[in-house]
């Protein structure tokens, strides 16, 4: 299955359209069944340096970072979202475009939770070429790209009360993927400079964990 991007019906949503409040429900099912933020939570603490602040990309509705910082993890969101209501005090919210974003050198860990695959390898490339300078760890959770996944969310989901959009945007998503070292060669990561771990879950979820041998 060879990866391909098309347009998520998401990014044409304003945040208070009920389409997209829908989705951000259907997602949160999603996360919780594919263990995506568990798996954050469990992986992060433990490999973070003492001092180091983390940047989440496409923060979104700051859940995954909220639930960081509430493990004193210091988490900063960048995402063209606004600001949640809830996001922690004294945390920045950097609202921008991911492949402009001025300030990755303040970041010394870089974390994306479903994003990656929105971007073609070309943008990919730029995204690694800014953040790898500076960041000595960059974690992230992605579809992994199986047909079985396509066909298993368009079963189930509907039972969930999963809504247009969300079946849209999953059956794309999971086409644009990963697979095997995928993430990390896109990304432009060098196996001299970075050593990383990629594996695919059996619901579906690819995670990619990449540290600096020099840091």
């Amino acid at each position: 299955m060879q990866r391909t991007l098309q347009p998520e019906l998401l990014d044409s949503l304003a945040p208070s359209d009920p389409a997209a409040i829908q989705n951000r429900r259907d997602l949160r099912i999603t996360n919780a069944i594919m263990g995506n933020h568990r798996w954050f939570l469990h992986e992060l603490p433990r490999r973070l340096q003492p001092g180091e602040t983390v940047l989440e990309l496409g923060a979104g509705t700051g859940e995954l970072g909220l639930g960081l910082n509430q493990r004193d993890v210091p988490v900063d969101g960048l995402d063209l979202w606004p600001r949640p209501v809830d996001w922690p005090v004294g945390r920045a919210w950097h609202r921008s475009d991911l492949r402009t974003f001025p300030s990755y050198s303040s970041y010394a860990g870089v974390i994306g939770n479903l994003i990656f695959h929105q971007f073609p390898d070309d943008e990919l490339a730029a995204l690694g070429a800014a953040i790898s300078p500076h960041a000595r760890i960059v974690v992230a959770c992605e579809p992994a790209r199986r047909r079985i996944s396509q066909r298993t969310f368009a079963l189930v989901a509907p039972l969930l009360g999963a809504n247009a959009v969300s079946l849209h945007d999953a059956h794309v998503s999971i086409a644009a993927g990963f697979l095997g070292d995928e993430l990390p060669l896109a990304l432009g990561l060098s196996a001299a400079t970075w050593k990383w771990q990629c594996t695919a879950t059996t619901l579906g979820a690819y995670r990619m964990i990449a540290v600096r041998r020099d840091r």
